[in-house]
């Protein structure tokens, strides 16, 4: 890391510029306030700047403002009260490229900033500067380049500030679904179903799902039958097949056994299947599981499933709002299992309100005791419309130090219990900068999963919430279009849905 900072003092304003003067202006203002001022004199998207940011500061404790651009203004001023430490945007830039570049002028500017903030409170992220969802594609796209291993860890370290461990954890998994990772065949599709209804809402959630009333789930069956109707029928017609199928939530298992047949029933109905390499169905919750849903899930040739148990500690799965047992998940794995269903994931969560290291490790070793198929480790992220969120706003931040152990331990537990890494992806707000990953038995991994991540095959997404994806491979772009979150919302303007999925794949 470049650019050694002092460390002593709480308050900084960061600035691109090429004006002392206008800076030491700024600094009378913010003086008397105990925040960060983040100004930056290049019109550039800042929202990767700003969650960059984050990781280091919480919201309502620093001002980001960006600003036109001067003439010539590439230099890289930080000021700590009353002294200033100035430093060329050039010192940043890697590898020779232009600044001239956007994307090489933004990656400058974040690691401007990385090396300010982490010197300044003496922090450093074990992403580095990177603050997408899919890191995965960079390591992806670097070894298609012909870039070695050794250069792609020299490249992720340089440009990214991007920890070993988690170079090595890229690399690991890219050699498991590096085959799964070509790109599509044209007019393939992953097609996703959502079901926006849970039993309860947890802590964390965010998500579109709700607790359903009367009628509700009949109302909203009704409409996405028609978003079923039709894009089964214009697929059909314009030559599109679906190379895999999950169904998610919400948890799509609030259905009862009836309109989880009449569902299922109704997509094999409408959509070719012919060429569908894996179909999944999230049980997630246990407290939905029966044998009799199994059994609807088994007789339609569907042999994947997700049981998230997030924790296997009775007083957290209170804490986050959960209304089952620990003995309750154990119970619906084995109602699964004899039920014939042959694959199984199981999602966790590290760093839930109150666990350590030691939670963790007792809620992994009765889950691998299980032997599912997959399991999926999740870092606990907060987004703004979760409960937990809205109480500690600090959440995210806090936590950083207790995850850095659960991390290590997770990962090495699951590498000595014979699974390994398949997929990773981060989100906002995750406690500790860290990520999700995917674990498999060999062999065993999530087609849909990995496609999700690479974005290398057109996404088509049904009923609310979804966001259908598509992709033109000679020219590397994606194009979104989605269907809005609200239920109700969806229910009223399932017309205008179809309408979207028209002009983006039909027209």
């Amino acid at each position: 890391m470049k650019g050694l900072l002092p460390l002593a003092w709480n308050r900084c304003i960061i600035r691109f510029s090429n004006s002392i003067a206008r800076q030491k202006a700024a600094l009378k203002l913010f003086k008397k306030l105990n925040m960060y001022k983040i100004t930056i004199t290049n019109k550039i998207p800042a929202n990767e700047i700003e969650e960059l940011i984050k990781m280091f500061v919480p919201k309502g404790e620093y001002e980001l403002n960006v600003e036109e651009a001067l003439a010539n203004a590439q230099s890289f001023s930080v000021v700590f009260e009353e002294e200033t430490i100035s430093r060329p945007v050039t010192d940043f830039r890697q590898e020779d490229r232009p600044l001239a570049d956007k994307k090489e002028l933004k990656n400058a500017i974040k690691r401007g900033i990385y090396t300010a903030l982490g010197r300044h409170l003496g922090k450093s992220l074990p992403w580095g500067t990177l603050t997408g969802v899919k890191p995965g594609k960079i390591v992806r796209e670097l070894k298609e380049q012909g870039f070695s291993e050794d250069q792609i860890r020299a490249h992720m370290k340089d440009y990214y500030y991007l920890s070993e461990e988690k170079t090595e954890l890229l690399l690991e998994i890219l050699h498991t679904q590096y085959p799964h990772t070509k790109p599509a065949a044209e007019k393939s599709a992953g097609i996703y179903l959502g079901i926006p209804f849970c039993p309860t809402r947890c802590v964390y959630c965010s998500f579109t799902s709700n607790i359903p009333k009367k009628d509700d789930v009949e109302r909203y069956l009704a409409a996405l039958y028609k978003e079923i109707e039709y894009v089964g029928s214009r697929m059909k017609q314009t030559g599109w097949r679906a190379d895999s199928f999950y169904i998610g939530g919400g948890t799509p298992t609030t259905l009862s056994e009836g309109q989880l047949d009449d569902l299922l029933t109704k997509i094999f109905g409408e959509f070719d299947l012919s060429d569908c390499r894996e179909f999944t169905v999230e049980a997630g919750r246990p407290d939905t599981i029966t044998f009799e849903k199994m059994k609807v899930i088994k007789d339609h040739g569907i042999d994947r499933i997700s049981i998230n148990p997030q924790s296997m500690k009775q007083h957290t799965l209170d804490l986050i709002g959960r209304s089952h047992t620990p003995e309750e998940i154990l119970k619906a794995f084995e109602t699964a299992r004899s039920a014939g269903i042959g694959t199984i994931n199981m999602d966790l969560i590290a760093g839930l309100p109150e666990e350590g290291p030691e939670d963790l490790m007792d809620t992994l070793e009765k889950v691998t005791a299980l032997r599912p198929e997959n399991i999926t480790i999740h870092t606990l992220a907060l987004k703004r419309a979760s409960r937990l969120k809205m109480e500690d706003e600090r959440y995210h931040l806090k936590h950083g130090e207790v995850l850095t152990d659960m991390v290590a331990l997770s990962r090495e537990y699951m590498k000595q219990s014979g699974y390994v890494p398949y997929y990773l992806y981060r989100q906002k707000y995750m406690a500790g900068n860290y990520e999700n990953v995917g674990y498999c038995l060999p062999g065993k991994e999530c087609l849909y999963n990995i496609r999700t991540m690479d974005e290398q095959e057109t996404m088509i997404a049904l009923g609310a919430g979804g966001i259908s994806k598509r992709y033109y491979s000679a020219e590397t772009r994606i194009e979104r279009s989605a269907n809005v979150s609200n239920f109700e919302i969806y229910i009223d303007r399932i017309d205008e849905m179809l309408d979207r999925k028209y002009q983006l794949l039909f027209a």
